[in-house]
């Protein structure tokens, strides 16, 4: 199955250029160059503050940037966002209020053109499919509530698919998951990339995306991305200036050199 038109565009899904971006008299990213491309699995990394979230408004047109250009599908990002399927770090929901899973992921189907109009076959078509897609078509007549933290973070995952995207964008998607759950939704996505969109993703989770993800970029005000899955030194140090100790197989090794001093 594939879930989005993977055609070949002539332009790239986003095209950022100079741009600098923040909340008034305050900047928060500062000449920011990326491309993002129609076959693209982009990880994001860099320490809280640093302006992730703040980028990803920028590309779905919640803000305006200070300077610089951005397109998403050749248009300003508040037109091309309809191409962009997104997932929050954290969706809020009543824990009291009884929507079930499939009505969850219907979401997906509305917009601004049709908020009103009554769901079609098509549109329960599309949404049975994505239910199937993340291995939850058995718990579509479940609460939301009823669901494990993994569970629903893959129901938002089909809600955001439900729209058909060229791009899947996530913020933090494992925060608030256990390590299972959390590999479980990085092999999702990895299925969802080989089927034709593109995903662009921010975490701190960087030993897990490592094993999934085609590039990744470190982002602290600056960006620091070359379209490779290589993080230098020079990469880490710019975005965290200190030593970073990365876990793998439970045990710490060193990235950066130590401080000049340092024990």
């Amino acid at each position: 199955m594939i879930i989005a038109d993977t055609l070949k565009t002539p332009q790239p899904l986003v095209e950022i250029k100079n741009l600098s971006a923040g909340y008034r008299h305050e900047t928060i990213l500062e000449d920011i160059n990326l491309t993002i491309e129609q076959d693209d699995f982009i990880g994001l990394i860099g320490p809280n503050g640093g302006g992730k979230t703040t980028l990803l408004r920028v590309i779905l047109g919640l803000l305006q940037p200070k300077s610089g250009t951005i397109q998403v599908m050749g248009e300003p990002p508040e037109k091309g966002r309809q191409h962009i399927g997104y997932v929050p770090q954290f969706a809020e929901y009543d824990a009291e209020f009884p929507i079930s899973v499939r009505d969850v992921v219907r979401m997906g189907r509305l917009s601004n053109k049709r908020l009103f109009k009554p769901y079609s076959a098509e549109d329960d078509r599309v949404v049975e499919e994505r239910l199937v897609w993340v291995d939850l078509l058995d718990y579509q007549d479940r609460a939301i509530r009823e669901l494990s933290g993994g569970q629903r973070q893959r129901v938002y995952i089909a809600r955001a698919l439900a729209s058909d995207p060229r791009l899947l964008v996530l913020d933090e998607p494992t925060v608030s998951v256990d390590i299972e759950a959390r590999t479980h939704i990085y092999e999702l996505l990895y299925k969802i990339n080989k089927e034709g969109v593109a995903i662009f993703l921010v975490t701190h989770d960087l030993n897990v995306i490592s094993s999934y993800v085609k590039t990744i970029g470190c982002l602290n005000r600056n960006l620091h991305y070359h379209g490779e899955k290589q993080i230098t030194d020079d990469m880490l140090s710019a975005t965290y200036g200190c030593p970073v100790d990365l876990i793998a197989h439970g045990l710490p090794h060193r990235v950066l050199a130590e401080h000049e001093g340092e024990k």
